[in-house]
């Protein structure tokens, strides 16, 4: 009786393995494309819906193409815009962006990404749900994994959740045409990204990757032991008794870290704090704001943007602000550059804000 039934039960046996080793319909396997031979001057970005991201890239000096497509899915039967729309396919609506690194740095391009996109997301951007909009950077070659990385972890350092994919692109496919620069062909059409966002990344000056974040080691032999707990550790400098608090030089006002230029004595203006106070940063961007509960006050912190030094807090409602903003900062984060030495320090290029002043 065991020898009639031992070929059957050996043949089930088969039959099961076989099957489970099959993956199942939801459970595609992904298609992985070679990108040895893509230029390295190449990001890949996703962040929602890709109209808006596209459009974003497409306003930055220095890209020179940005194209809709779906990234880091099954393969290329799935690969249009129906079947991603399911949800099973794990594709990602991503834009290839292509830029002229003379021109601007790819820190330059994740810095943007990072202002417009939510990561304290996962599978939505905006009004837009689903799988495909999951935010991810996605690169193709070591140098681009190097910034990508060292960006995600100042992003990440300041960001409480953080669902942003970063790893290598596995597969990428161009959207139909009629998503190609759908925003110029649609001015009206929708974008999750709001189009003052687009147009303040079209004329900016400052590239953060001049001014890239040393070493931990190289910070704590640079800075005095104040300057290194305001910036490194989020202390707070005495009011009345600093360095900037009732200076009015004409020049600029850097980050005592990196030197990315942070404000300007045109924006400065006397204030009861007892520390210097701005009513605005000379770019929006080159400064990053994030809620603060320490102390038992909730409060916005500033951060600068490519050395992630904390700056100090701004303020809305103040009356001696010209505009009602005050930017309060510590003079410990900041080094003063004279209007008369900006071009021997290689500012020449943001003398013109001082033009007709």
């Amino acid at each position: 009786m065991k020898a009639r039934f031992l070929p059957l039960l050996l043949a089930a046996l088969l039959f099961c393995s076989a099957c489970a080793a099959k993956p199942a319909a939801d459970e595609k396997e992904t298609t992985v494309m070679d990108f040895s031979n893509e230029p390295k001057n190449v990001i890949y970005l996703a962040g929602g819906c890709f109209w808006g991201m596209e459009k974003l890239m497409q306003s930055i000096p220095g890209v020179l193409d940005a194209e809709s497509g779906y990234a880091n899915g099954t393969g290329a039967q799935d690969a249009d815009y129906k079947t991603v729309c399911t949800g099973k396919t794990g594709f990602r609506e991503t834009v290839r962006v292509t830029y002229d690194p003379e021109k601007v740095s790819l820190d330059a391009l994740l810095m943007a990404y990072f202002y417009v996109v939510d990561p304290t997301v996962q599978n939505r951007q905006g009004n837009d749900v689903g799988t495909q909009y999951q935010s991810g950077v996605y690169y193709t070659n070591d140098d681009a994994r190097k910034t990508v990385e060292r960006i995600a972890a100042i992003e990440k350092g300041r960001t409480e959740p953080f669902y942003v994919e970063i790893g290598p692109l596995k597969n990428f496919y161009p959207a139909e045409e009629y998503h190609q620069d759908y925003l110029d062909k649609n001015p009206n059409g929708y974008c999750h990204i709001p189009f003052e966002e687009i147009e303040l990344f079209s004329h900016l000056q400052i590239d953060p990757g001049d001014y890239q974040k040393p070493a931990k080691q190289v910070i704590e032999d640079k800075l005095t032991a104040e300057q290194y707990a305001v910036t490194q550790q989020s202390a707070t400098e005495q009011p009345f008794a600093n360095e900037y608090w009732d200076f009015h030089g004409k020049g600029i006002y850097v980050d005592v870290v990196t030197g990315e230029p942070l404000f300007s004595s045109l924006d400065k203006f006397d204030s009861s704090c007892g520390w210097p106070a701005f009513s605005a940063p000379i770019e929006a961007p080159a400064v990053v704001e994030k809620q603060d509960s320490s102390h038992g006050m909730i409060r916005t912190e500033v951060r600068s943007r490519a050395g992630d030094s904390h700056l100090g807090h701004v303020f809305e409602g103040d009356p001696d602000s010209p505009n009602g903003t005050r930017y309060c900062i510590n003079s410990a984060a900041l080094r003063f550059v004279p209007y008369e030495k900006m071009e021997e320090e290689g500012y020449g290029y943001l003398l013109s804000l001082f033009d007709a002043k």
